[in-house]
C-alpha cells in the first residue's frame, strides 16, 4: 500500500469526524468525532513517518493520544456536571452553566 492510500483514509475519517462535530448536538457523539478526527491524523503521522523513514511522526503519535486520553476525562466530568446541574446534556443548553 502506498502513501497514498493512508491519506485518502485519513482524510476520508477526518472528514466523517467534522461533519459529527458539525452536524450532531449530543456531547458524547461530539467526543467521539473529536477522538475520530484525532485518529485520523495520527494516521498520517504514522503514514508520513514510515514514508520518510523516521520515527519523529510517531513520537508525535504519543503525544497527541495523550492529550486525547485527558480530553476524554475532561469532558467526561464537564458531562456529569451539566448532567447533576440541568438534567439533560444537550449542548445548546450549556451557556446557562455560565455564573
Amino acid at each position: 500500500m502506498s502513501l497514498n492510500h493512508f491519506l485518502v483514509l485519513s482524510a476520508i475519517l477526518f472528514s466523517i469526524g467534522a461533519i459529527g462535530v458539525l452536524i450532531r448536538r449530543n456531547p458524547l457523539i461530539l467526543f467521539m468525532s473529536i477522538e475520530l478526527m484525532l485518529n485520523a491524523v495520527n494516521l498520517s503521522f504514522v503514514a508520513f513517518s514510515r514514508y520518510l523513514g523516521n520515527l519523529d511522526g510517531q513520537v508525535f503519535v504519543f503525544l497527541v493520544l495523550t492529550v486525547a486520553a485527558a480530553e476524554v476525562a475532561i469532558g467526561l466530568a464537564i458531562i456529569v456536571a451539566m448532567f447533576r446541574a440541568r438534567a439533560t446534556v444537550n449542548v445548546d443548553e450549556a451557556n446557562s452553566l455560565k455564573g
